[in-house]
């Protein structure tokens, strides 16, 4: 999938996300590969953003590739599997991480 889709996908899922029980999260999102860029999805104020942009006072930053994080995003890709064999990097906050993936997984 290339990165615009990729950014598309998850903004359209913004309706989806229920963020009532996450106060603020903040977490970049690396896709590396060809057609790789980053991108970040930051909770706050009880609204979801999703935008083209670096996050500098982010919890984590999560690296994958793009098919991988499809994979995440659509549930066929467990987070504790994929960061075990190494599908998935996270440089920061383990723990958010994980409320991230739970967050937007459907």
């Amino acid at each position: 999938m290339k990165f615009n889709d990729l950014l598309e996908k998850v903004r359209s899922m913004r309706d989806e996300i229920d963020p009532s029980k996450t106060d603020f999260l903040a977490v970049q999102v690396n896709i590396k590969g060809d057609d790789g860029g980053v991108f970040y999805v930051e909770v706050k104020n009880g609204k979801v953003n999703v935008e083209p942009y670096e996050y500098n006072d982010r919890h984590c930053a999560i690296t994958m590739t793009s098919d991988n994080f499809v994979k995440l995003i659509d549930g066929k890709l467990d987070p504790v599997a994929a960061f075990t064999l190494g599908k998935l990097k996270v440089d920061g906050d383990i723990g958010k991480a994980l409320e991230f993936s739970k967050l937007i997984k459907h």
